[in-house]
């Protein structure tokens, strides 16, 4: 399963619980653009435009435009609030059936009617193609999906989940036209057809367009007449020349850590503003615990010892990202700092020593540390450098860092071949499940042969099935103690996300917050 992976410009996050009971929400939106178009300049690809198969940001970004979920996240809110649906609830106190009644009048772009047919559909056709590069991996817990009426939908799950809320509102829960998508094979012409606020007028290697959709009923209310989306391929470099000089208005995703800082500091004569807003996006060392030498703890543990996070931040991001000492970043409910605790801020050499002593590691430890170039920032191969520099002026490391393409490194990473690698997470939704169950559970997405049967036994699962989301605090709490105890990852930093603009564009401040949605409908341009 390809994880939402990302470079770091994204996520500091406010994020809170998922909502288990959703009210009624607003049967009118305005689906009528009005303004100026905005032209947004990315870094990342889209990889895909039919939501069965994507499960990357860039992607999403373009489901959560294009597509409408039963459920939604208000700007600067992590609590779903209705969007195609009219209200939500679990019916049962277990957390095991969830029922939905959707809006009155509900159409795709095209015009065909919005029913429960679609809700179900779009969800046995994720389940059934079951694409390595898609969500379904989010919905192990899903059963059966009724529909006793056009308007009513029932989930009903394998096993508790009171997190279900969320998941249905994150990109993974876009809804399809039944008349419009293959059951049993993805769409390949990458032309989308939903209900969302916007439609996909077309997309090629260059550029996505989009249109305001006319039919839209939903929670937004658009503030432009249309998007246009420019691709960059990863050229930084191209991106932020296209910024200052006017070809595109936003840049997103993509400028490094120094260019982040330098247009923050100049002055205003290059008319250019730094946006700065909250993101959960964060970064892993991932130690295979079989591997013969990142498999020993002490190994482990001395590299813990050793990393020294602060200058990571000051001398690689530019103080861009924030120190994380946990597996659940800062502002996620259950956050604790097992990390800090354990191994503490400042790097110990005696610790260090010490550890690798006590597991009977003699000599200097001969380490690669792996990378791929771009996945996970621009500056990701220059940050594993950066570690290795701190393992070896210890005296205690010979390490070095070897990076390959991405292909290949997930390829390698299945294989077994790599003892220590980098990975990043961009969250699906806001709550601490997202940043345990993925990594820990059955079939993670680490990849690194580790398992623990208390937390996958009782611990994540136990805390699924609690609906008052503050009340898992404690086991999510033991669950990061063993975490910081075994070292099965060793977490690195807490990214800011950010967007540059120029100066008359507005509305940025609302597309960068911990649900982690772009929304387009809030830009606008003078």
């Amino acid at each position: 399963m390809n994880m939402r992976n990302q470079w770091p410009v994204l996520p500091i996050v406010a994020g809170l619980a998922s909502g288990l009971l959703t009210g009624c929400g607003s049967e009118s939106g305005e689906s009528g653009g009005t303004g100026s178009s905005v032209v947004l300049g990315m870094s990342d690809d889209v990889l895909a435009t039919d939501p069965a198969s994507g499960y990357d940001p860039g992607s999403w970004l373009l489901f959560d435009n294009v597509f409408q979920s039963l459920l939604s996240f208000p700007k600067g809110g992590t609590e779903p609030q209705p969007e195609l649906a009219r209200q939500c609830t679990f019916t049962d106190t277990r957390a095991m059936v969830y029922k939905c009644e959707l809006k009155d009048g509900l159409k795709f772009s095209n015009g065909d009617a919005l029913t429960s047919e679609d809700v179900k559909f779009s969800f046995d056709r994720m389940l059934k193609i079951n694409d390595s590069a898609g969500p379904a991996i989010m919905f192990p817990m899903l059963g059966d999906v009724e529909t006793p009426d056009a308007k009513t939908v029932v989930f009903h799950l394998k096993v508790p989940d009171a997190t279900f809320p969320s998941k249905l509102a994150s990109g993974a829960g876009s809804v399809v036209d039944h008349r419009q998508y293959d059951a049993n094979g993805l769409r390949t012409d990458h032309k989308a057809v939903g209900s969302g606020p916007y439609e996909l007028d077309s997309f090629d290697d260059d550029q996505a367009v989009f249109s305001v959709n006319g039919n839209y009923k939903g929670t937004a209310k658009v503030k432009n007449s249309g998007i246009t989306l420019k691709f960059f391929h990863g050229d930084r470099t191209a991106l932020k020349k296209a910024l200052l000089d006017g070809s595109v208005d936003i840049a997103y995703r993509g400028l490094p850590a120094s260019d982040i800082a330098g247009l923050d500091k100049q002055d205003d004569s290059k008319g250019v503003d730094v946006i700065e807003g909250s993101s959960a996006e964060v970064q892993h060392l991932v130690f295979n615990v079989k591997d013969p030498v990142a498999g020993r703890l002490g190994v482990r543990k001395a590299i813990a010892y050793l990393l020294d996070r602060d200058a990571l931040i000051k001398n690689v991001y530019q103080g861009t990202a924030t120190p994380l000492y946990s597996i659940i970043p800062a502002g996620i409910v259950g956050h604790n700092t097992a990390f800090f605790d354990t191994y503490g801020a400042r790097p110990s050499r005696a610790k260090a020593a010490a550890a690798l002593r006590a597991d009977g590691v003699t000599g200097k430890v001969k380490l690669t540390l792996w990378s791929t170039p771009s996945r996970y920032g621009p500056a990701t191969d220059e940050e594993l450098k950066a570690i290795a520099g701190q393992l070896n002026a210890s005296g205690l490391f010979d390490a070095d860092v070897k990076s390959v393409a991405f292909d290949q490194y997930e390829k390698d990473i299945a294989a077994g071949k790599y003892g220590v690698y980098v990975k990043g997470w961009v969250p699906d939704y806001p709550d601490a499940d997202n940043f345990t169950a993925p990594f820990f559970g059955k079939g993670n997405v680490l990849d690194n042969r580790y398992s623990n049967s208390t937390i996958t036994g009782s611990l994540i699962p136990g805390t699924a099935a609690q609906s008052d989301r503050a009340a898992t605090d404690k086991d999510f709490g033991r669950l990061q103690n063993i975490v910081a105890a075994e070292l099965p990852v060793l977490p690195v930093w807490q990214a800011k996300q950010y967007a540059v603009a120029r100066d008359g564009v507005y509305g940025l401040e609302y597309c960068l917050d911990a649900s982690t949605v772009f929304r387009f409908w809030e830009l606008s341009k003078s």
